[in-house]
């Protein structure tokens, strides 16, 4: 059996394995002529971690993943922590450690693993023929390929999902830019294995830490869509929103290489029910795009990879069988996911100020308890 995969991102590449694994001829066919991550880093909750062990890779992840032992919120004026509390008890509970990631070495490490000669770049999908018994698709330099399954794992813009469903769905702006990047460890703005997230305002400025003595960093700022702002202004930005904010936040604004800040509108889609059609499947954001305000996309395209592949090895009754199980095993997990992000970025982001202030309010009250449960509740509503 021969799988083709669109898309050679975290969620393609993990198809790619695990249906390799499973002893499928798997193809996987990307639209650049070189492939880079987008954005600096990603956090790896206990959830996709898992489905990395399931691919093979738990020696790897540990490798490039960051320790993060500890989780803090701090007011955005005086520094003052707000609540502290060990990730332990989560460990504990899940069964598994997070790993932030620089996404550049995860994309790496996946690739590696699946096998780099057999990922076809500079492959724009044009069009697709699901005939019944094969799929065939063509690509904008006249070649074609085809399999017995596709897998539409080409992001947010998707292709193969305007053929899943039959017409293009709209990306909903979320209300807020991001601007991330990748900085040298200083203790002096953060303790080196600490997730710290400095709030107020609506805004919030967050540090964890990854492999080599980095921290992931991230800003968000409650903004309207369209603004011209690019990577050279990027610190004059910054220090415009984030006047009178602490002193490790101006440490961290003045240390960042604004060269090497990306900074992106979020968003995200509506989630919706029909996730395969026919021989076509869709995967990661092709399937439920959504605010990283939980950090759980990457995670939920490694689960659909895991899903999709023990959907074929345990059906016998054919490709478009084990699709439709597929299906019914993620639509009600990824609506989810979607919907809780959406949820917390509106609370994040001051969408209500009222609640936003309660929130605010909640965190010097907070033992960990709490906000544990929550994670681990998104964590365990995973397949593994």
């Amino acid at each position: 059996m021969k799988a083709i995969v669109i898309g050679a991102g975290m969620g393609g590449a993990s198809a790619g394995i695990a249906l390799r694994n499973f002893g499928w001829q798997t193809e996987i066919y990307e639209a650049v002529a070189q492939v880079k991550p987008v954005g600096a880093a990603i956090s790896i909750w206990p959830n996709g971690v898992k489905c990395l062990n399931f691919l093979g890779l738990q020696r790897q992840i540990k490798a490039i993943g960051g320790d993060m032992a500890s989780m803090a919120y701090q007011d955005y004026q005086s520094g003052q922590i707000l609540t502290r509390f060990p990730l332990r008890p989560l460990v504990d509970r899940v069964g598994e450690f997070p790993y932030p990631t620089a996404r550049a070495e995860l994309q790496s490490m996946l690739l590696d693993e699946f096998g780099r000669g057999r990922v076809f770049l500079n492959k724009r999908l044009i069009q697709l023929e699901d005939n019944g018994s094969q799929v065939t698709a063509g690509f904008a330099d006249g070649s074609t390929a085809t399999g017995d399954l596709l897998i539409g794992a080409d992001g947010t813009h998707s292709m193969v999902r305007r053929h899943v469903l039959g017409h293009d769905v709209k990306r909903r702006y979320a209300g807020y830019v991001n601007w991330n990047g990748l900085v040298e460890i200083d203790e002096a703005i953060a303790p080196a294995n600490q997730w710290t997230t400095f709030v107020g305002q609506g805004k919030r400025v967050s540090l964890m830490p990854v492999a080599g003595r980095r921290f992931y960093y991230f800003f968000d700022v409650p903004l309207p869509t369209g603004l011209k702002q690019s990577r050279d202004t990027s610190r004059k930005d910054l220090k415009r929103y984030f006047t009178g904010w602490c002193a490790p936040v101006q440490r961290l604004i003045e240390q960042l290489d604004p060269m090497a800040t990306n900074r992106v509108e979020i968003h995200d889609i509506e989630p919706f029910s029909t996730l395969v059609r026919g021989r076509v499947a869709l995967l990661g954001d092709a399937a439920h795009s959504t605010t990283p305000d939980i950090g759980q996309g990457g995670c939920a395209a490694m689960e659909d990879a895991v899903v999709l592949s023990l959907s074929l090895r345990a059906h016998s009754l054919g490709v478009e069988d084990a699709l439709r199980r597929y299906q019914e095993s993620r639509v009600e997990r990824v609506t989810s996911l979607v919907l809780k992000a959406r949820k917390r970025c509106d609370v994040t982001h001051g969408k209500d100020p009222l609640a936003t202030r309660q929130w605010y309010h909640s965190l010097e009250h907070e033992t960990g308890e709490h906000i544990l449960n929550g994670m681990a509740e998104t964590i365990l509503g995973g397949p593994l």
